[in-house]
């Protein structure tokens, strides 16, 4: 008797074809901008980097402090708050908006689905990045031309460092969303938890040791400068291990596990 065919790693146990990791990333990509509270971020983040720029134009003291690096780290500020939100919405949407079920019974690997939206989350937050840059640029452009610095320099670090953020925020907001799978909470919590901690460890004498490492608010401050030392990179990234990948491994074990209806 002749044994069966192994079915390729590719296919499903029903033999049907399963979409690849880039096809269900692309898919997460397009799901941020097709809902109406995603596009309307999107929106809003565009208009919070453009804002950023017109304000550093019109009120730079001396004019010659408009600078190109200048102008990108001032629009991370809008971006850095507002991304992770994105992220949260990525994650908490087939469960906000019960299409669970869906999703689900086409990709059946949670796990796939997981990685897809974490990648999208990723590359939205490199053309973030990218399209900030762009829009610095002109504004650079512009600083020239009313009596700015006129520079274009900009260190390595400093886009390592932006790029670094941007990142982490978004998954930040991510690890929240699949951690709670409720929207409104997991906005609301992603902007309290971590303020609360920075207020605690700024007022208790007792958790400012711990703050040091453990706050990314404080660990985060010095990346993205020239500057910036191996051991302020080690304190974001154990900062980042707490916040991010401690409720990310236990959110996605969430959505692993969880029942949907």
């Amino acid at each position: 008797m002749e044994r069966p065919a192994t079915m390729p790693a590719s296919h499903d146990g029903r033999g049907h074809k399963r979409p690849s990791l880039l096809t269900l990333t692309g898919v997460e990509l397009r799901k941020l901008a097709d809902t109406r509270a995603g596009l309307w971020l999107l929106i809003v983040i565009a208009l919070g980097v453009v804002l950023t720029h017109v304000v550093m134009l019109a009120t730079a003291e001396p004019r010659s402090t408009a600078n190109f690096a200048a102008l990108m780290g001032f629009a991370q500020i809008p971006v850095s708050i507002l991304l992770p939100v994105l992220g949260i919405l990525a994650m908490t949407g087939e469960w906000t908006q019960r299409t669970a079920l869906t999703t689900f019974a086409l990709v059946p690997a949670r796990g796939r689905v997981v990685a897809a939206k974490l990648l999208a989350a990723v590359v939205i937050a490199l053309i973030t990045t990218a399209v900030t840059a762009g829009t610095s640029a002109l504004a650079n452009v512009v600083a020239i031309a009313v009596d700015g610095d006129g520079s274009w320099t900009l260190e390595p670090e400093a886009l390592l460092g932006f790029v670094a953020l941007e990142i982490a925020y978004i998954l930040m907001g991510s690890a929240f969303g699949a951690l709670l799978l409720n929207s409104p909470l997991a906005i609301v919590l992603y902007f309290v938890v971590p303020t609360l901690w920075s207020t605690l460890g700024a007022m208790i004498s007792q958790l400012r040791s711990a703050a040091a490492w453990l706050d990314m608010n404080t660990t985060s401050m010095p990346i993205g400068n020239p500057d910036v030392t191996s051991g302020e990179w080690a304190r974001f990234g154990v900062s980042a291990l707490v916040w991010v990948a401690v409720p990310l491994f236990f959110g996605a074990l969430r959505i692993m596990r969880r029942e949907v209806n």
